[in-house]
């Protein structure tokens, strides 16, 4: 893994110790192509994004599977109810993801702290 870091070439404008990620801005945090303590607010806020687009990824993918279930359901009372199911579950899951950055959203316009959106609490201003 050190070998791999210290083949990255540096990024434009030399700050970030040398990794460069498109999409991601390490800051200060990497000292000598290292991550330090500094980079867990960087690393938990792409976590959490990449898992809240995995989730939509899956809730679409189930409202798509529920359309097929109710196709080939054949007018089958069970197999359509399943069908229902899947797609109410698959709509709730969807509507609590877009929730959860609705009310994020929401807490930082009312109290006027843009930060909590991300997770480096001490880059305040």
């Amino acid at each position: 893994m050190d070998k791999l870091l210290a083949k990255l070439p540096p990024p434009p404008g030399g700050g970030g110790g040398g990794i460069t990620i498109p999409g991601v801005d390490w800051g200060d945090c990497v000292k000598d192509s290292v991550a330090t303590l500094q980079c867990i607010p960087t690393v938990f806020q792409n976590v959490i994004n990449w898992a809240l687009v995995g989730g939509g990824i899956v809730a679409l993918f189930f409202i798509i599977w529920s359309g097929i279930k109710y196709i080939r359901s054949g007018g089958t009372e069970d197999k359509v109810k399943e069908a229902r199911e899947t797609l109410t579950y698959a709509i709730i899951g969807l509507v609590v993801i877009l929730l959860s950055f609705a009310i994020i959203n929401f807490i930082s316009a009312l109290t006027g702290v843009s930060c909590i959106k991300q997770f480096g609490f001490g880059n305040c201003n």
